[in-house]
């Protein structure tokens, strides 16, 4: 795994189990905020899967694609684009009615400050698609965030905990899901609530966080001890497929790795590759931001790249000098200010 090709050839790899759901999918599928961390693969991977299973539909990206060359690489890969911003509404109401819909707009970091925006995505805009795309399935993205922090020896969060987000990105990804959900009530729309925590990419991700503080000998906060993580090409697949089990009202899973991981032991396994002894600072709290996603491996599988894969392909990332986000995750927050 040295190039951004081979990484990407590896990602978007459909499975048999996602060639066989999408043959059950009728219809073109429209991905909202396809220009995120997750929506370029997520839009490929989908297209192969297509082409494997020897259909014909369309895979429809939106939008404002401030960069021209993800808009030409997408079309490249075989899907259309179409470039709108979704809150104007006029450009809005103009999207091609199609059956299948993957919800990933949203907004998380510089919501400080700027709180206004982000509720103003995550939970405004949510009741416009909703009513725009009332005839379609909707798997819509969330978050997390919106349980509690749980006791790490527990990690209770299930479908069942209810919510109880901190901070006011949290709030406004709880508002998301309010309002899809009464506009499925409504309008009887089949929809699937996408509670993700932490999708992993090499150029991204709290693997690769932890990881380059080990490389480059800086401390790392243990204050939140725990996380978990998936392969970003399982999460990209477990949302194609969940558009085969969205329902009325809206069916809600966690989507996440069946660890609880030590960030402790995750930075001292990054020393044993780098041959460097890491660096901490504070201690571990007794709770962490931990989801149960049990019922996600129970519908699609177990995730098919496990945590020593992604510990291994981020350090011989790491080692050729791939190339690398500088945005950091933020995953210590415990306080919900992003």
């Amino acid at each position: 795994m040295k190039t951004v090709a081979n990484l990407e050839a590896f990602m978007t790899d459909p499975s048999q189990a996602l060639i066989e759901d999408i043959k059950q999918i009728d219809g073109d599928i429209l991905i909202l905020g396809i220009g995120g961390k997750m929506g370029p693969t997520l839009a490929k991977m989908t297209k192969k899967a297509i082409e494997c299973a020897g259909l014909n539909k369309k895979v429809i990206g939106v939008s404002r694609f401030s960069s021209l060359d993800l808009r030409n690489e997408l079309e490249t890969n075989g899907i259309e684009t179409i470039a709108i911003d979704l809150l104007d509404d006029d450009a809005l109401q103009s999207l091609p009615n199609v059956k299948n819909i993957i919800y990933m707009a949203g907004n998380k970091f510089g919501t400080v400050g700027n709180e206004h925006f982000t509720w103003t995505i995550n939970a405004y805009l949510s009741g416009r698609i909703a009513e725009k795309f009332k005839d379609a399935r909707i798997v819509a993205f969330s978050s997390g965030n919106v349980y509690p922090l749980t006791h790490v020896a527990k990690n209770s969060c299930s479908e069942d905990t209810p919510p109880n987000p901190i901070g006011e990105y949290a709030q406004s990804c709880l508002g998301r899901e309010r309002v899809l959900t009464n506009f499925s009530y409504n309008n009887q729309t089949d929809m699937l609530i996408f509670r993700l925590n932490y999708a992993i990419d090499m150029r991204y991700g709290v693997l690769l966080e932890i990881a380059k503080h080990v490389y480059h000998n800086k401390p790392i906060d243990l204050t939140m001890g725990s996380v978990n993580v998936i392969w970003q090409g399982d999460a990209n697949e477990y949302a194609i497929r969940a558009l085969r089990h969205c329902d009325s009202p809206p069916k809600v899973i966690n989507i996440t790795g069946p660890e609880t991981i030590s960030v402790r032991w995750l930075a001292k396994e990054f020393g044993m590759h780098f041959d460097k002894q890491p660096q901490f600072i504070n201690e571990e709290k007794p709770t962490a931001l931990l989801n149960n996603a049990s019922q996600a491996h129970k519908l699609f599988g177990y995730p098919k790249v496990s945590l020593q894969q992604m510990i291994e392909m981020t350090v011989e990332w790491l080692n050729n000098d791939g190339e690398v986000s500088d945005n950091p995750t933020h995953f210590q927050e415990r306080e919900g200010a992003f």
